[in-house]
C-alpha cells in the first residue's frame, strides 16, 4: 500500500511540475526576484538609518552631559569660594557620575559608528549586485522575448501552431467535401443518362423506353450517313465531285454535244 501511495505522490509531483513549467514565465520570475532584492536593499537602508539615528541621539546625550559636567565644575568652584566645602564636594561627586555616563556613551557611540560604517559598505555592495542583476535580467528577458517571437513565427510558417493546424484541417475538410459533392453529381448525371433516374426539370418527364429509342435512332442515323459516304467514295470520280462542293459531274456525251 505504501508503494502505491509513493507512486501516486511521485506522479502528482511530476504532473504539477509540468503544469507549473507551462504556466511559468521566466520574465515574471526575474521581475519578482528583482523586486525581492530591492526590498532587501530597502531593509538594509532602513537599518542603516536606524543606526545613524541612534548614534546621533547618543551624540546629543553626550553633548548635554558635557554641559552638565561644566556646570557642576563651576558650582563646585563657587561653593569653595563661599566656604561651602560640602556643596563643593557634592558638585564634584555629581560631576564624576556624569563623567562616567559620558564615558559609557562614548563607547556606545564608537560601536554605533562602526555598525553604521559596516551597514553603509553592505548597502553599497548589495546595491551593486542588484544593479548587475537588473542588467542581466533585462538581457535575459530580451533574449527570451526574441526567442519566443521566433518560435511563434516558425510555428506559424510550418503550420505547427494550433491556429494553423485548425486552418489546415478546415481546408482539408472543405476539399474532401468538394470532392464528395463532385463525385455525387457525376454519379447522378450517369444515372440520369442511363435512365435509372428521371430528370425532374423536364416538363413531361422521360421514361427509359424513350431514352433507348432515342439512342437507337441516333445510332441508326450515324450508321446510314457512314454507309452513304462509303458508297460515294467507291464510285469513279466521286472524289473530285466531293471536293468540288458535292456537285454532280457532267456526263462525257453532254460535253461533246455542246
Amino acid at each position: 500500500m505504501s508503494g502505491i501511495m509513493q507512486r501516486i505522490a511521485a506522479l502528482f509531483r511530476i504532473k504539477v511540475g509540468k503544469a507549473l513549467d507551462r504556466a511559468e514565465d521566466p520574465r515574471e520570475v526575474l521581475d519578482y526576484s528583482y523586486e525581492k532584492q530591492l526590498e532587501l536593499v530597502q531593509k538594509v537602508r532602513r537599518g542603516l538609518a536606524d543606526v545613524a539615528t541612534s548614534r546621533k541621539r547618543v551624540e546629543l546625550q553626550i553633548a548635554q552631559l558635557d554641559q552638565s559636567s561644566v556646570k557642576l565644575d563651576g558650582q563646585a568652584r563657587q561653593a569653595l569660594a563661599v566656604g561651602r566645602e560640602d556643596l563643593a564636594r557634592e558638585a564634584l561627586s555629581r560631576r564624576a557620575a556624569v563623567a562616567s555616563q559620558i564615558s559609557d556613551l562614548r563607547g556606545q557611540e564608537s560601536s554605533l559608528q562602526a555598525e553604521e560604517e559596516k551597514l553603509t559598505l553592505a548597502s553599497q555592495q548589495l546595491q551593486a549586485r542588484v544593479d548587475a542583476f537588473r542588467t542581466r535580467k533585462e538581457t535575459i528577458k530580451a533574449t527570451y522575448t526574441a526567442a519566443e517571437a521566433e518560435t511563434h513565427i516558425n510555428e506559424a510558417v510550418t503550420g505547427i501552431s494550433e491556429e494553423m493546424g485548425d486552418i489546415g484541417m478546415a481546408m482539408q475538410r472543405a476539399q474532401d467535401k468538394t470532392e464528395q459533392l463532385q463525385a455525387r453529381a457525376g454519379a447522378l448525371d450517369e444515372l440520369i443518362a442511363t435512365g435509372a433516374l428521371e430528370d425532374a426539370t423536364l416538363p413531361a418527364g422521360r421514361d427509359d423506353i424513350q431514352a433507348q429509342l432515342d439512342a437507337a435512332s441516333e445510332g441508326h442515323d450515324v450508321e446510314a450517313e457512314l454507309a452513304n459516304m462509303k458508297a460515294q467514295l467507291a464510285e469513279p470520280g466521286a472524289g473530285p465531285a466531293i471536293e468540288a462542293g458535292n456537285k454532280p459531274a457532267t456526263p462525257p456525251d453532254d460535253e461533246a454535244a455542246s
